[in-house]
């Protein structure tokens, strides 16, 4: 398959059919995070299924629907569910999402994501604005043939979470009853969670919290010159830094528990942005 200009245009050409506006902020809504989607005013509602050349989510947490419309006061595009590498995706193919955003006009994206907690000070329900990541997959979204509309084969990553944005989310923190750090968040394949030596080693590096996702769209973001914001719910402790056994259902009850001020928290950040 060529992913060329023209395999994304296709994807846009399509969702811009759909409306009547052009969003200014794009949101990813990963595991967790997808209830922050039915605050979206007038939503126009567009099943990933139905977009040419775009993919489907594959995990059952996540909805795998596009919701367009009014957050907090902004026109936005939210993707409530994401793609991951583990679902058996080429990372060529994890460009979609953010050069879809790209092309609709989007200037700003918030990327939001659940992770295992690796700094021993967090606990579950905290906040990590990402500052930086960890990538050893050694692997990028942009290996190939470069897009030259998205940008340059090579691009700049000194601020890819983009510190105004980052400024941003800190003044919101001071109106939010969350616990939020700012921190550096490690990329892993999955879709096991990580042994206990893993951890070990990550939090040796220099790492925070660690996941499955949110890096490929980084990355992209940065290609495209796109600013963004990334917010990690931390859902778990990560193997080994308690005795406790990660468990699915644990991710799922500690996102469930924080919903409403991770929603107020959001929707704070996306009106001040």
């Amino acid at each position: 398959m060529k992913y060329d200009f023209a395999y994304f245009q296709k994807s846009a050409d399509y969702v811009r059919s759909k409306i009547d506006f052009t969003p200014e902020i794009g949101i990813i809504l990963g595991t967790g995070c997808g209830p922050l989607a039915d605050e979206v005013e007038n939503p126009i509602v567009i099943p990933y299924g139905d977009i040419p050349n775009f993919l489907v989510s594959t995990n059952p947490d996540h909805a795998g629907k596009l919701i367009l419309g009014t957050l907090a006061g902004k026109k936005v595009v939210c993707m409530s569910g994401r793609f991951h590498y583990y679902e058996g995706y080429e990372f060529e193919q994890l460009t979609g999402p953010i050069r879809l955003f790209k092309l609709l006009g989007v200037q700003k994206t918030i990327v939001t994501n659940a992770a295992g907690a690796v700094n021993p000070s967090y606990k579950p329900g905290d906040i990590v604005i990402l500052k930086d990541h960890i990538n050893f997959m050694g692997i990028a979204p942009t290996r190939g043939h470069n897009v030259d509309e998205f940008g340059r084969r090579f691009f700049d990553v000194s601020d890819m979470y983009t510190k105004a944005l980052r400024d941003i989310a800190h003044e919101c923190a001071s109106r939010s009853t969350l616990t939020i750090h700012e921190g550096v968040y490690m990329y892993m394949c999955g879709p096991q969670f990580e042994t206990a030596a893993e951890i070990r080693a990550i939090h040796i590096m220099g790492g925070d919290c660690v996941g499955m996702s949110t890096v490929p769209e980084a990355l992209t973001a940065a290609h495209c010159g796109m600013p963004l914001l990334g917010l990690s719910l931390m859902t778990n402790m990560a193997t080994g830094v308690n005795v406790e056994k990660v468990d699915h259902n644990e991710v799922n009850a500690t996102a469930a528990s924080v919903e409403a001020p991770f929603r107020e928290y959001v929707k704070d950040i996306v009106m001040h942005m």
